[in-house]
């Protein structure tokens, strides 16, 4: 068996452990765990982000090494791209993996900022998760990204009823914690049977 397998349990086999999507003041604004963590172990990686990367002056070096993974991050206007990988991985790669995901969240956003990823948090997640799958990179065309979104949204818009919250369904394949962090609660949604009763 590998020994590399027991000094990095929790890494990720060629892709990113995680992706944190920060603010220069500290807010959370995306992130996103491929691999297993407990929720302990996300706080603590989440406050080495906002202790190491975020004092760092713009001239300093895009890697820091953290234990069992690395921190590559990218800034872009106000928000911090941190992507936690392997010892192993080319970090050169994940900073060219990290401007792909900036440039497909450019193209559908239009010029992204802060509150494009505020508001529209499950938008930037259905792009995140349509490249990434487990961490690694699977579709490297943004366009071909940002053209699979629109169908999946002229899907939605042809099979909502009229007067009916499009973005309820867009937003019914959530988990918990993303349904909370976009302000609704989990669950409240039981479907087209039970809101046909209402």
């Amino acid at each position: 068996m590998n020994d590399m397998g027991s000094d990095y349990p929790k890494a990720a086999a060629c892709g990113w452990n995680f992706i944190v999507l920060m603010s220069r003041q500290g807010k959370i604004r995306l992130s996103e765990f491929f691999s297993s963590y407990t929720e302990g172990e996300k706080r603590r990686i989440l406050r080495d982000i906002a202790a190491d990367v975020l004092p760092r002056q713009p001239k300093m070096c895009n890697i820091i090494e953290k234990g069992e993974y690395k921190f590559v991050y990218r800034r872009y206007a106000s928000l911090y791209f941190v992507a936690g990988i392997p010892p192993q991985m080319n970090e050169l790669i994940v900073l060219e993996q990290i401007h792909l995901f900036v440039e497909a969240l450019d193209g559908y956003f239009n010029s992204v900022c802060e509150l494009d990823l505020v508001f529209s948090l499950h938008k930037s997640l259905i792009i995140l998760f349509e490249m990434f799958i487990g961490g690694m990179l699977c579709e490297s065309n943004k366009r071909e990204v940002l053209n699979l979104i629109v169908e999946a949204e002229e899907l939605v818009e042809e099979s909502a009823k009229r007067g009916e919250d499009t973005a309820s369904q867009l937003d019914d394949g959530l988990s918990f914690q993303e349904q909370f962090q976009l302000g609704r609660k989990p669950g409240r949604r039981t479907g087209a049977a039970g809101g046909a009763g209402r």
